[in-house]
């Protein structure tokens, strides 16, 4: 049997009990800290702004969070809700010239039982799909390898989102 080394992914993999323990809402700390190429925030609207997941299903895999710190998209004003469906649109034209996938799925976790992370804060993701991106290694070692380095995926998709958006 062959070894695949990744050492880099140990601080996504380690258990958060034995990581700093806290109770901040990433969906607030994350922009409020002004700092988004370490925060890997690549795009701030009026309403809602767009990161990489540092936990990524695949490469790409991105999160569109309001400002607002509300669990429920039925807490959501209307003009909220269109700017968090507008930025959707904009991250899969993002996404589909930077990384041309196949697909996409969409989804929000609503509640801990639904798997939320930050059931507190809703929050959409947006993850790319390939044909074939499922492989043996999910099944047998239960372990998803992603192919690019995240700060890779930043810098490209910053760079896709401003050509997008004309600036």
């Amino acid at each position: 049997m062959e070894n695949l080394w990744a050492p880099w992914r140990m601080a996504y993999i380690t258990p958060k009990d034995q990581q700093a323990k806290s109770d901040e809402c990433i969906f607030c700390s994350k922009p409020a800290a002004h700092d988004d190429a370490r925060n890997h925030i690549v795009y701030r609207g009026e309403r809602c702004f767009m990161m990489l997941n540092l936990y990524p299903y695949n490469n790409g895999h991105l999160m569109i969070a309001p400002y607002r710190h509300v669990p429920s998209i039925t807490e959501l004003e209307a003009e909220t809700l269109g700017e968090l469906m507008a930025q959707a649109q904009l991250a899969l034209r993002a996404l589909r010239k930077l990384m041309a996938p196949d697909g996409f799925n969409l989804g929000i976790n609503e509640g801990k039982v639904a798997g939320a992370g930050f059931a507190d804060h809703m929050h959409l993701h947006v993850v790319p799909r390939w044909l074939g991106d499922t492989n043996f290694m999910p099944v047998i070692a239960d372990v998803k390898v992603i192919p690019e380095h995240l700060d890779n995926v930043y810098r490209q998709l910053k760079e896709t989102l401003a050509t997008l958006q004309g600036t």
